[in-house]
């Protein structure tokens, strides 16, 4: 099996499409970067505008890598799931539409296997675009910008964590998201078992994450008490709250601490359900499934 799954690593990145993804997000990193880097005041001002008549908010000290960070990952929120899609969406309806599939089947090694090697092998792409989004996002941006206290705004209200307690909340936020990207990549495989075209599982990876996204962030009574429980993207924001620290009474900031994390936790649990749930019912199809191609 380990054999295997070096030989779909080593199809997935022989493959130019597989590369538009760390090119795509270091173009969209580094363009952010340049940009802050030199008209960033102005871009924290327009944030925190709503803020700017109550309190009296230290501009230049907010605008550190820890910061820019953050506002890359908000902003990426949309485009790296898409990136996954690409690849994941091949991985089996390629073989399909080359006509490979059916002489892979012919090898000693049960349906199951095979599919879970596939599978495997889409972790390891998903996790390696993960730290490569990391290294941009973060470490680029504490050598550009350097390091301060992480200041964000939550509704009407500013948190302040110290700079000694940001570097392991985003090492918990790049894991939860590498978890929310693997429920993405389990879709775009589930969808690509069913079709005989890469393009298809890619495309429709895309429009459902977009819609569900939408509905995800739509400020709608009916939507948030139906629909968005239920969405995965709606979970895949869990990575947020690490950066959600609580306050005592007096209104510090306690060190270390995080708000509502039995709700990050249950998101977690949702997403690994999800994981489940569509790998889980692409073995079943995949196992039934005619193979002519």
């Amino acid at each position: 099996m380990w054999n295997l799954l070096q030989f779909e690593l080593f199809k997935i990145f022989k493959k130019p499409r597989t590369y538009i993804a760390f090119g795509a997000i270091a173009a969209i990193i580094l363009l952010i970067q340049i940009a802050l880097l030199t008209n960033g005041k102005e871009y924290v001002k327009f944030m925190l505008s709503s803020l700017d008549d109550t309190l009296d908010i230290p501009y230049d000290q907010i605008r550190n890598g820890y910061w820019i960070g953050f506002a890359i990952l908000n902003l990426l929120l949309i485009h790296v799931p898409i990136l996954v899609a690409l690849v994941a969406g091949d991985m089996v309806a390629g073989e399909a539409n080359m006509g490979t599939l059916r002489l892979l089947i012919t090898k000693p090694i049960s349906r199951t296997n095979l599919l879970l090697t596939k599978f495997f092998a889409c972790v390891i792409y998903t996790f390696i675009l993960v730290v490569w989004t990391a290294f941009l996002c973060l470490v680029v941006s504490v050598l550009l910008f350097g390091t301060n206290d992480l200041v964000i705004s939550k509704e009407f209200e500013l948190l302040q964590i110290e700079k000694t307690d940001v570097l392991w909340r985003y090492i918990a936020a790049f894991g939860f998201g590498t978890v929310g990207l693997i429920v993405v990549a389990s879709l775009s495989f589930l969808l690509s078992v069913l079709s005989d075209n890469s393009i298809g599982p890619i495309v429709a990876t895309v429009a459902i994450i977009i819609v569900f996204t939408i509905m995800s962030e739509m400020q709608i009574p009916i939507y948030d008490k139906t629909v968005k429980p239920y969405l995965f993207t709606t979970h895949m924001l869990g990575w947020k709250g690490f950066f959600y620290i609580d306050s005592d009474v007096d209104g510090q900031t306690i060190k270390g601490s995080i708000q509502h994390f039995s709700s990050i936790m249950k998101s977690f649990a949702i997403l690994i359900g999800y994981i489940f749930l569509f790998v889980s019912s692409a073995i079943i199809i995949f196992k039934k499934k005619d193979i002519l191609s």
